[in-house]
């Protein structure tokens, strides 16, 4: 589940940066319906797998509002990216 949420984590953030290279003109608004739709399925995703990770990892309140408002910054999956893989990586026990 984990993994699960971080490979949605980085698409939602990813389809964010779609969807505002279409407000600025990059990206033709021919497209707006399909993307805003992928993009508004993946945010909801989102949040339901932040409270299910959030309360399997046993995380602040404090944590979970950070996930939250990161989801609304542009380019801040990248900061939440880094702190899953330590937290991922922190999980895994040391083999030798």
């Amino acid at each position: 589940m984990f993994n699960f949420f971080r490979a949605i984590s980085f698409l939602e953030g990813l389809s964010f940066l779609v969807i505002l290279s279409v407000t600025f003109g990059f990206i033709s608004r021919d497209f707006v319906s399909v993307l805003g739709m992928a993009h508004g399925m993946l945010f909801m995703l989102y949040l339901v797998l932040s409270l299910i990770v959030s309360n399997k990892q046993q995380w602040s309140l404090v944590i979970w509002l950070a996930l939250m408002i990161a989801s609304l910054v542009p380019f801040a999956f990248i900061p939440v990216e880094l702190f899953l893989s330590r937290t991922s990586s922190a999980q895994k026990p040391i083999q030798s």
